[in-house]
């Protein structure tokens, strides 16, 4: 529209001289300068004072009637076109282009004899007027609308729908152009803390955090040169260099907490690419030790969990044998203190805590002591010998499976031995009558897989998932560390040991121990 403008400037210009030297009057020519003036001031000053569209019409009423220039017609076609950018409506701009073109034929008639042919000119150009209304309307509309998509396309590749945020693509574009421009600015990543967590209700609830987030971030930077979210529920923030970094644990207000870096340019980084990658290392450094933090707490809590159940389970299973010896201590002094009856009693309940707190003082130590490569092969063997008689005084058969090829392990020979003596009792003991243990060892890459299966009573599935927790047992004889004590012993090896069970079938437990590559086995 500016460029149209420019072009009824000599347009004018030209038809005062062609009107000059066709008439020469004088009076015409004063009137006809004041009018193109006036007409000029009013189309370059209408964008600052929009009433003057008002009033432009009569200047070049005005203009058309000194001049007597059929041409004119090509001012009255500039006037629709600078109205046409104030109104959108097509009927507008269809009544106000007809009251033009019947005012630029009615001048036009005053100074041209009333005859047929003019008659017949002006209707022609006023029909050709609206075809040229309804043309410029078009291209304008189809401008409108391209430029439109244009930025909706851009909007779309540039910025995040759901915050208005600049996403990626346009975070990457700012800070480029922001690099090449020598702009001195501040980086600031900022990543919100334990997000997974927060929005585990749905995703409204995620979007709705994020949303506010971003409005916070605004309310806080009124002079960002830029802010952006991307990588999910990670945002970035451009400052001015002399801007303040304001304590960013004000999000607490939103119930959010912030890890963040702060990447300044030039001065820590002088190119484009420099500044990313600090910025990015950094928040990967600060979220890192935000996670060993967490970490260190969760463990720490989780530590004196367990060790408040320890203490409850132990006070609990040393009360009832106490509570035993107490009354028994009771009754022989009404017995004249004859403690008897009671001996063997009183003994079986003082070894009962004495095993007790052995067991939990084992099940306490933090890590297995004598660790050194070891052979499977021994093991399992020095492992049958043991349990082979017990077996045989129960009426059970218990056999041993082992490769040909041995198995080292880093390992503490006497810990791994408990473990699984541990279990193949379990497994007599699980057994009411005669029944079969199987004791086996087989290689998986570099995994040793050492199973003990037995034809037993089973495990209920309700009980499965409680049978390592201490203090838990089914038995009526029992401290219920037996299962947790050899779960943690695994554990320090670095395997894992599960259990898959069927009632009235059987259970098998299996232990996942890793393999060493060191070949000198120690025995």
């Amino acid at each position: 529209m500016k460029m149209i403008k420019l072009l009824f400037v000599p347009l004018i210009v030209t038809l005062i001289i062609i009107s000059s030297i066709r008439f020469g009057r004088h009076e015409s020519i004063e009137l006809m300068l004041i009018a193109a003036g006036l007409f000029m001031g009013s189309m370059v000053l209408d964008h600052k004072y929009p009433w003057l569209t008002k009033i432009e019409f009569i200047f070049l009423a005005v203009f058309h009637y000194a001049s007597t220039m059929n041409m004119s017609i090509l001012l009255y076609y500039i006037l629709v076109m600078n109205i046409m950018q104030y109104k959108k409506k097509f009927r507008e701009i269809m009544s106000i282009g007809l009251l033009l073109v019947i005012q630029y034929s009615a001048i036009r008639l005053i100074y041209t004899p009333l005859i047929s042919f003019n008659l017949v000119v002006s209707l022609f150009e006023i029909f050709s007027s609206f075809v040229f209304i309804i043309m410029f309307h078009i291209i304008i509309k189809n401008d409108f609308e391209k430029r439109t998509l244009s930025l909706q396309n851009d909007y779309l590749i540039n910025y995040d729908p759901l915050t208005g945020c600049l996403n990626y693509e346009g975070y990457m574009k700012t800070v480029q152009q922001l690099t090449e421009q020598n702009v001195h600015f501040q980086l600031i990543l900022l990543d919100i803390n334990n997000f997974k967590s927060l929005n585990a209700k749905d995703i409204s609830t995620a979007n709705e955090i994020l949303i506010n987030f971003s409005r916070s971030i605004e309310n806080h930077f009124k002079n960002m040169l830029g802010t952006a979210r991307y990588a999910g529920d990670r945002f970035a923030i451009l400052l001015p260099s002399t801007e303040e970094v304001k304590d960013f644990m004000s999000f607490e207000e939103l119930g959010i907490q912030v890890t963040y870096s702060v990447t300044k340019f030039p001065e820590e980084a002088a190119t484009f690419q420099e500044v990313i990658s600090m910025a990015e290392e950094r928040i990967f450094q600060m979220r890192r030790m935000s996670w060993l933090k967490e970490q260190e707490e969760f463990m720490r809590s989780a530590k004196m969990k367990t060790v408040g159940e320890l203490a409850a389970g132990m006070a609990h299973e040393i009360r009832n044998p106490l509570t035993a010896i107490k009354g028994f201590i009771q009754i022989s002094k009404i017995q004249n203190y004859n403690i008897e009856p009671w001996y063997d009693v009183i003994m079986g309940e003082i070894t009962r805590v004495g095993e007790l707190t052995a067991e939990f003082l084992q099940f306490s130590k933090p890590h297995v002591s004598n660790m050194k490569v070891d052979s499977l092969h021994f093991c399992m063997n020095r492992i049958y010998s043991l349990c082979e008689s017990e077996a045989v005084s129960r009426g059970h058969t218990f056999i041993m499976e082992i490769p040909e090829d041995d198995a080292s392990v880093y390992m503490d020979r006497d810990k791994i031995i408990q473990v699984l003596i541990n279990l193949i009792r379990n497994a007599f003991q699980a057994m009411e009558t005669p029944g079969n243990v199987q004791f086996s060892l087989h290689i998986d890459g570099t995994t040793a897989i050492i199973s003990v299966q037995d034809t037993g009573k089973g495990i209920a599935e309700s009980d499965i998932g409680q049978i390592f927790d201490p203090f838990y047992t089914t038995k009526e004889e029992g401290t219920g560390l037996g299962l947790s004590l050899c779960q943690k012993i695994v554990e320090d090896h670095g395997g894992a040991i599960e259990v898959q069970s069927e009632v009235n079938v059987g259970t098998i437990f299996t232990i996942r121990l890793p393999i060493t590559e060191d070949s000198n086995t120690a025995i």
